[in-house]
């Protein structure tokens, strides 16, 4: 369920890490050195987060 949903994944100068968003859960966001760790781990918290929300 949770690929149905827009991610990006931006770079943040303040913290200097990648960081994964998700459009539909905007107070949701996943920190990482990886431009693809970041964009996975959204993708995994997001999933999370609908699995606790069953």
């Amino acid at each position: 369920m949770s690929d149905k949903y827009a991610y990006r994944v931006v770079w943040s100068e303040e913290d200097k890490e990648y960081v994964g968003l998700c459009a539909e859960f905007p107070s949701l966001s996943w920190l990482d050195k990886s431009q693809d760790n970041a964009f996975e781990g959204i993708r995994k918290l997001v999933a999370e987060i609908i699995e606790d929300l069953k």
